[in-house]
């Protein structure tokens, strides 16, 4: 998350923001081509965290107070607050590399739980699920591991207890597939000639089957999301039914 601030939102924007994740003030100016260098690196390097760390700007021209606090004598100047106090900083315009290494110092620790989900094997995935009932990426890595052993009825079981991601709708796809017996996607282009003849008869079915309507959508989820075929049979699907 990117934000800009000024001498008035500053309280608001970083110190009290940063009691709960850790806030990246990066000062920087209109007129510095090292700001310009540095900006995008540090906006994709903080998006990847998910959240886990939070960017504030500071055109330090407009705000004089704040260039004054942090006692800058030159940009750009990047400084990570967490709990109100400056746990980091660098000055100049690094590469995304030493970026990346400033950012992952203010991650928290991984969870036991987080660190089980990682290992990925379906003993620790349960044993994730023992210390957090619920925990997304653990619910869906092992209801894959089910459904790929014909065990979908419990993947879908599992899966409901999670809010709906797009890796929880394509794997509940693949194993709602399963459950019925209806042929899957394989690859990234699927099953060919077999898979269109299937998708084009659900396609006539969909407005009042609601049966084939689910199947079809099932077979769009798990496909390539590169296939052609994926926003053309939505697009045709949409205008059956709307």
């Amino acid at each position: 998350m990117t934000r800009d601030t000024t001498d008035a939102s500053f309280e608001n924007d970083v110190l009290v923001r940063s009691d709960t994740v850790p806030v990246l003030v990066d000062l920087w100016a209109p007129w510095c081509g090292p700001c310009k260098a540095l900006s995008p690196i540090i906006e994709r390097v903080v998006d990847a965290t998910e959240g886990a760390v939070e960017l504030v700007k500071v055109n330090v021209d407009e705000n004089p107070v704040i260039a004054q606090s942090f006692q800058v004598q030159s940009i750009p100047a990047v400084f990570a607050i967490h709990n109100r106090q400056i746990v980091d900083r660098f000055i100049g315009a690094l590469g995304e590399s030493a970026v990346r290494e400033f950012v992952d110092r203010l991650l928290p620790e991984p969870s036991e739980a987080e660190k089980l989900v990682a290992a990925g094997d379906e003993t620790s995935l349960r044993r994730a699920l023992e210390l957090e009932p619920g925990h997304p990426a653990a619910v869906v890595t092992l209801a894959e591991i089910l459904v790929g052993r014909g065990e979908a009825e419990e993947a879908l079981s599992l899966l409901a207890k999670i809010p709906d991601t797009g890796e929880a709708r394509r794997v509940g796809a693949l194993a709602r597939l399963a459950v019925t017996g209806a042929p899957g996607t394989t690859g990234g282009n699927g099953q060919g000639a077999e898979l269109n003849q299937r998708l084009d008869a659900l396609l006539e079915l969909v407005k009042e089957d609601e049966v084939a309507r689910q199947e079809l959508i099932d077979l769009l989820e798990t496909m390539d999301p590169e296939d052609p075929r994926r926003s053309k049979y939505r697009r045709a699907l949409a205008s059956r039914l709307f």
